[in-house]
């Protein structure tokens, strides 16, 4: 019997798991070091909040592995045999495969500044990294935090810090929040909501050096500016590597992550690499070689699991999007809004007055075709823009059915006619709003 061996418990090795024992009887084998179980990384913070327990962050009882036959073993692959097709593990158990996925997911960044390996220095990505800020926490008197780097993962441990009232300075190496990503009317509407949550911002800043009090652990930045200061925990968060480390000197094809093919393969037979870990050289048009959200793990996995078991399959995500929150804003974009309009772009945008909502939408400015979408605290539809971006609707006709798209709930205050208006004040246009329509929110019509 064929034996399929996954490496990392992930969002991507675990579908792959479940979709490969779905379409087939092979014998499955899934080895981590970080956890027993799967559990749902992103919910990690809420367990620090006090929210839940980690066994909640469980999305399936114990009970399922065995009933569906799939082998969990709790161990870290240190070596991988490729030619012999055998993996080597810390606890000195060797395995054989016949297929071997990789799934490793990723780390985060240090860039080699002194002292960060210092007590109370970490980043934000495993369990243990969960275990160890609740040990840097509670076992010290932290009363102020330096997150470094502007991004997603370093929100989350902004808003984490904050509930058990420890004060946090934000170094941020652009000139706005997440500057590399949001345009700059974007970046404004976060970095005003992180103010009101009493999060201090330091844009243009960067980490010189981690300062040490005679204890080996963290007293104090110094930063780049030659500011020095003084915090007993400084948080990591300028972005994540892939996790290929003990990979690099083998045989296997690596740049930043794994290097894969249209089809998810490796440079090595039966060998396939997906989730955070992988580097795709073939992406679809307006893809990015290294995807590192949760969404594209579960599309690889579900692909490879096809490829393995009935028909080779091409990995195809499809249109970009993705979603987050910052504090209690939600965000959301679809297709390609880059942080700096390229030529032949235009873009509409539109704030609410509490400075909290916003809407812009990207489009040529020669076709009227709209490229992308960002919103703040309004939620839309995937299924509908989703089909607008790929059936190249025009701005004009997205604005005159922007109801469809519209995926608040009943009670929620609707901003599309002020948008509809600013935009045709602006542009000399007298669209008006089309009714809701289920038959085009579902694509019959």
């Amino acid at each position: 019997m064929k034996h399929v061996v996954i490496i990392g418990n992930g969002i991507a090795g675990i579908t792959a798991a479940r979709h490969i024992r779905k379409k087939s009887d092979f014998k499955i084998t899934v080895i981590s070091g970080e956890t027993d179980y799967f559990f749902s990384r992103t919910a990690l913070m809420y367990v620090f909040m006090g929210h839940m327990k980690f066994e909640h962050t469980k999305p399936y009882e114990d009970w399922f592995w065995k009933k569906n036959r799939i082998n969990l073993l709790k161990d870290w692959v240190i070596d991988v045999d490729f030619a012999l097709k055998k993996l080597v593990c810390q606890s000195g158990c060797n395995i054989e495969y016949d297929d071997l996925i990789l799934a490793l997911g990723s780390r985060p960044n240090r860039f080699g500044w002194k002292g960060q390996d210092l007590k109370g220095v970490q980043g934000l990505y495993s369990y243990q990294d969960l275990e160890l800020m609740e040990e840097n926490t509670t076992e010290h008197a932290v009363t102020r935090a330096v997150i470094v780097g502007g991004g997603l993962i370093g929100v989350e441990m902004a808003e984490m810090l904050l509930t058990r009232n420890i004060s946090v300075t934000f170094l941020v190496r652009e000139g706005r929040f997440w500057g590399n990503v949001l345009p700059a009317e974007e970046g404004a509407i976060v970095e005003r909501h992180m103010k009101e949550h009493c999060v201090e911002l330091q844009f243009n800043s960067e980490l010189e050096e981690i300062v040490s009090d005679d204890k080996g652990r963290v007293k104090s930045i110094r930063t780049k500016a030659g500011e020095e200061i003084s915090c007993q925990f400084v948080g990591l968060t300028a972005g994540v590597s892939p996790n290929i480390a003990f990979l690099k000197e083998s045989e296997l094809e690596t740049q930043r992550g794994v290097v894969v093919n249209k089809f998810l393969e490796t440079n090595q037979p039966n060998v396939y690499a997906i989730g955070d870990c992988a580097q795709n050289t073939e992406p679809v048009e307006g893809r990015r070689s290294l995807e590192q959200v949760w969404y594209t793990g579960r599309m690889m996995g579900e692909t490879v699991a096809n490829s393995i078991c009935k028909e080779k399959t091409a990995y195809n995500p499809g249109i970009w999007f993705n979603s987050a929150k910052f504090f209690d804003i939600e965000y959301q974009t679809y297709g390609t809004v880059l942080p700096d309009l390229q030529l032949g772009e235009r873009a509409f945008y539109w704030e609410d007055k509490t400075g909290k909502i916003c809407v812009k939408i990207v489009y040529d400015e020669s076709t009227n075709v709209v490229k992308g979408v960002n919103t703040f605290g309004i939620r839309m539809r995937h299924q509908v823009w989703n089909r607008w971006l790929h059936e190249k609707k025009s701005i004009l006709y997205v604005l005159e059915h922007l109801k469809d798209a519209n995926f608040d709930t009943e009670f929620y205050k609707k901003y599309e006619k002020d948008i509809v208006d600013k935009f045709n004040a602006e542009n000399a246009t007298s669209i008006v709003l089309k009714r809701r329509n289920w038959h085009r929110i579902l694509g019959a019509g």
